[in-house]
């Protein structure tokens, strides 16, 4: 076991270091969304990338993976549908679910968003070699793996 009780100290936990870069990269994507007058917050700039890439489908996908509650990501997502950058669709398959799109605004935005969100990266990893790189996405990935396979 890598840690006990006793010597637990949030500051340099990993969770806690975690958590904090990952709202230092939030912070920077909402000043650089304000920077460019985008009136998106980092949190909708998560679901619109999520969306664009697949990962999210369903809000219940968006749910599932962001650890949003269902009522939060409804807010969300109809905020993101107000601004005319995503739109919901019935499953031809199966009408109980509601499957999330961009609209062409949507679409024409990705670009700026994958900018944004390169310039986050290399602005937190500055410095980093490609191979520290490489290795930190490897230990960050069996973080994950292990956290799906809680025994």
């Amino acid at each position: 076991m890598l840690f006990n009780a006793e010597t637990y100290h949030p500051p340099e936990s990993i969770g806690f270091l975690l958590s904090r870069a990952k709202n230092a990269m939030g912070a920077f994507v909402d000043a650089e969304l304000q920077r460019r007058q985008l009136d998106l917050t980092s949190a909708q700039w998560v679901m619109l990338m999520r969306i664009a890439h697949g990962c999210g489908r369903t809000a219940a996908d968006l749910c599932r993976d962001n650890g949003y509650d269902t009522g939060s990501m409804t807010r969300m997502l109809d905020r993101l549908e107000e601004k005319g950058f995503i739109h919901r669709e019935r499953s031809t398959e199966d009408r109980r679910v509601v499957q999330l799109a961009l609209t062409d605004a949507g679409e024409a935005l990705v670009p700026v968003l994958r900018e944004i969100g390169a310039a986050a990266l290399n602005c937190h990893l500055r410095d980093f070699s490609q191979e520290e790189v490489d290795v930190l996405k490897g230990l960050l990935q069996r973080i994950v793996a292990n956290g799906s396979r809680q025994e």
